[in-house]
């Protein structure tokens, strides 16, 4: 990438239209693998929030009388552009993120995805009846949009976590304002052009950007209604507490701690070769990564195979489509993998494989930390207890599938977790004991597909809805009960005064 490139001024968008900031406070967005600056983005000033809101709230008007067929259709559109221009964003994610193409545009097909479950909504809205529930009454329900959502995304998945929020929420009829990371934010915000070009009104879908302030406005400000956040676990903790402060519904999906069980009775390759991808791939940056891994009984034999097939793993741009993962996303996150990195060291445990000092030819300033195994790992070490969010992989051992359950349960995070073997029984075994709420079997990142809602539990997890699936609907929807009764023309029922109200 030349130094002349262009820098781009990335825009809010209030009422269907891109606006320049007026803010003092201008972010450089950077390419990671080479530090270029590439994009400024600004910090929202809070007329500029307020406008926001108020340009949604306007909107939500008449968008909640839309109907669903019709917004079932823009959803659609939706999903026409997004594959249509499928290179383009994958691009704008490498170029900012650092994740690989390949990487990239597999994000692109998950966000595909979730907006698929969203053109589902006319099924997935219907209430429930009962008729002739009492004589000649009628009872059913009515799921009503809220009004103003926000939407509040980290920077590892710039397109799937956006998705996993406005689609379904405006497909239900509510309006919108996202707030994307300010670290890669040029596919955002590519995704909500089309998004307005699929035809949602003016005002339906906004965006601002920002930090702390910006946020905090956005959930204080009394005409937004429900808030989504994907993110770290202290920043969740806090947007989910400020939320319920302010009375606010919320979600808030935050960090893990994955385990990997491998059995000796697993296909061997299979096992190591996908534990390996889902632990070092988009470097660790994955809130469902597999950062650990329990090797089990005789498995246990097989980790100096594992080390050596990860230094094998090549490091490089994400903009070179045979490397296996990018640098991670700024200097600062370099920094503090680092410095868990050393703890590990520090603290006892054995680093089998070390990608600390990684460098790439041609890259001299890239934020890369190469693949990094460590064995001898102990449940009170900082690289264990802490979500490292790099290309780190702690190896742990147990003698038996009930000693390493007994370890994943005592870990307080429930994002998710694997179990890779041949027996039917054990995987069994492991799926009803385990407590954590999302499972694979022989399926190393167990993200369901999104007719499935996202079920991350315990301390991955604040508030009892999550994305995708039936659970949107809840989550993005009040519930209105009617009961009902029509009597014919010149009843005589209804002379006397009941102050018991009977219904038979």
């Amino acid at each position: 990438m030349g130094s002349t490139m262009s820098i781009r001024t990335i825009p809010l968008i209030i009422g269907g239209e891109k606006v320049q900031s007026k803010s003092d406070v201008w972010l450089d967005v950077l390419n990671p693998a080479t530090q270029e600056v590439v994009a400024k983005v600004p910090v929202a000033t809070p007329e500029e929030v307020d406008a926001a809101v108020a340009s949604a709230q306007e909107a939500f008007k008449t968008w909640s009388k839309v109907s669903v067929a019709k917004r079932t259709r823009i959803m659609l559109n939706l999903q026409h552009l997004i594959r249509e221009n499928t290179a383009e964003l994958a691009e704008l994610v490498t170029l900012e993120h650092g994740k690989t193409l390949p990487d990239a545009e597999g994000e692109v097909g998950r966000a595909l995805d979730a907006i698929e479950n969203a053109c589902s909504i006319a099924r997935l809205q219907m209430g429930e009846m009962s008729n002739n529930a009492a004589t000649g009454v009628d009872v059913y329900s009515l799921h009503k949009p809220l009004g103003v959502g926000l939407g509040i995304t980290a920077f590892n998945f710039p397109l799937m976590l956006a998705a996993f929020m406005f689609p379904p929420a405006i497909a239900c009829g509510n309006t919108f304002v996202l707030k994307p990371s300010e670290q890669d934010p040029s596919s955002t915000i590519r995704m909500v052009e089309l998004a307005l070009e699929a035809g949602l009104p003016p005002g339906v879908l906004n965006v601002v950007h920002g930090g702390p302030d910006v946020v905090n406005r956005l959930i204080e400000h009394k005409d937004i209604k429900a808030v989504s956040f994907i993110g770290s676990t202290n920043v969740g903790t806090h947007i989910y507490n400020h939320s319920a402060k302010h009375g606010k519904r919320a979600q808030c999906m935050m960090g893990a701690k994955n385990h990997m069980v491998i059995m000796p009775d697993a296909n061997k390759d299979r096992a190591i070769n996908d534990l390996l991808g889902s632990a070092f791939g988009a470097a660790g940056q994955r809130c469902m990564a597999n950062p650990v891994t329990i090797l089990v009984g005789e498995a246990r034999a097989w980790l100096p195979e594992m080390a050596e097939r990860a230094k094998q793993m090549k490091v490089g741009p994400g903009s070179q489509r045979d490397a296996d993962l990018g640098p991670v996303v700024s200097p600062q996150a370099k920094k503090r993998i680092i410095g868990l990195l050393n703890s590990g060291v520090e603290q006892g445990a054995t680093m089998l494989v070390d990608g600390r000092d990684c460098q790439v030819e041609g890259y001299p300033n890239g934020n890369f930390v190469g693949p990094t195994m460590f064995t001898n790992v102990t449940p009170d070490m900082d690289i264990y207890t802490q979500e490292i969010f790099g290309p780190a992989l702690c190896v742990l051992e147990a003698e038996t599938l009930d000693e390493a359950i007994e370890i994943i349960n005592a870990n307080p995070n429930g994002n998710g977790t694997s179990l890779f073997t041949s027996s039917g029984w054990a995987a069994r075994k492991f799926e009803n004991d385990i407590d954590v709420g999302q499972i694979g079997i022989n399926v190393p990142i167990p993200v369901p597909v999104a007719y499935f809602s996202f079920t991350g539990s315990r301390g991955s997890k604040l508030g009892d809805l999550g994305p995708n699936g039936s659970q949107v609907i809840s989550f993005w929807t009040q519930t209105k009960t009617v009961t009902t009764r029509w009597f014919e023309p010149d009843h005589q029922d209804g002379a006397e005064i009941h102050t018991t109200i009977s219904l038979k």
